[in-house]
């Protein structure tokens, strides 16, 4: 090959690497601007759901399921004024006071998606009004039955199916605040006031945000003195929660096995070969004999448990499994690792 030749032959072979580098950097690229679209989709779509179900559902109920727009349902009953009216004059203090103390950690995604839970609350209550979806009729006020509840700011009455319209109103809740979260946004409103008392007490977050939630439940009982209502909001806040979990973390169950084994390879090769999956291997010494074991580390989905536990016995009848419900596993195999945005 001659010395210009071999030139040739370089570039050449540089503007083959410089396109390839440029085809995967334009695919990420396009990759990441359709996650961006479908992560504002989620951000809106969950929005306007969680107006629907607060206008639709929650407010004609007079439940209080927590948070800003659960306290704003019971002043927007006692004291008529909108809900969005009383919900954005509490977040917007709220978002203030967090940042001003926790630090910057809101985000864009968060501050929109409060100012859209507003207006999609505010075009619903101004154009359907507090009229329930779920009900048994609605009749006029001169037809009036007894035990029939008043929907707020109408001359209507409807008969009331709670626990109908609560398991209705924990679905949607759930699916609207747990696309929310899988856009990367947090519901911030009274999560904040919890957020702050944990930062100066140290008391689990999940606890604070719990006892929040529970004192605004609470509040239905001291304005309506109906017991039920809390009851309801709390059942709503249940339901509500294990659709989150649904929606963010996706209908997979995991599990991490503690495998101790005589039959190393055997139950190796079961792994890697059968299962198709990775592990890790320990060595450690009993406790009443002292004699060293082998212990295999590895995490599996559903359908690789069952078959691990139906070849478990053919592979070593002596072994020793500890079994744990994993919440959440990331990295190859499982779930993506997040990416910084």
């Amino acid at each position: 090959m001659t010395h210009h030749e071999c030139v040739i032959f370089f570039v050449s072979s540089q503007n083959t690497i410089f396109a390839a580098e440029n085809l995967t950097r334009n695919m990420e690229q396009k990759k990441n601007v359709k996650d961006l679209i479908i992560a504002y989709l989620m951000l809106i779509a969950g929005s306007f759901l969680f107006a629907v179900g607060d206008v639709m559902f929650v407010n004609p109920y007079l439940l209080a399921p927590g948070g800003t727009y659960g306290l704003s349902n019971v002043l927007n009953t006692v004291w008529p004024w909108k809900i969005s009216y009383y919900a954005i004059c509490m977040d917007i203090p709220l978002l203030l006071i967090g940042t001003w103390i926790l630090g910057p950690k809101f985000g864009f995604k968060t501050v929109l998606s409060t100012i859209m839970i507003f207006a999609f609350t505010w075009i619903i209550e101004t154009f359907w009004g507090y009229n329930p979806v779920i009900h048994e009729g609605i009749v006029s006020a001169a037809e009036q039955l007894p035990n029939m509840v008043q929907i707020p700011h109408s001359e209507m009455f409807f008969m009331p199916d709670y626990f109908l319209n609560t398991v209705v109103a924990g679905l949607i809740y759930g699916v609207a605040i747990g696309l929310i979260f899988k856009s990367g946004a947090t519901s911030g409103g009274s999560d904040i006031i919890s957020m702050i008392i944990h930062k100066y007490t140290k008391i689990s977050l999940g606890t604070l945000v719990m006892v929040v939630d529970s004192i605004i439940t609470l509040t239905t009982l001291i304005a309506f003195k109906q017991i039920r209502l809390p009851i309801y909001s709390i059942l709503l806040i249940y339901i509500e929660g294990k659709i989150i979990d649904l929606i963010v973390e996706g209908f997979k169950s995991y599990k991490t096995a503690f495998i101790v084994t005589n039959e190393v390879d055997n139950m190796r090769s079961f792994i890697i070969d059968d299962l198709k999956r990775g592990g890790t291997l320990f060595v450690g010494k009993g406790l009443y004999a002292g004699v060293e074991r082998n212990m295999i580390y590895v995490s599996l989905d559903r359908a690789d448990f069952v078959k691990l536990k139906d070849n478990l016995h053919r592979i070593d009848p002596t072994a020793f499994v500890n079994l744990i419900e994993s919440a959440e596993i990331m990295g190859q195999g499982f779930k993506a690792l997040p990416k910084e945005e």
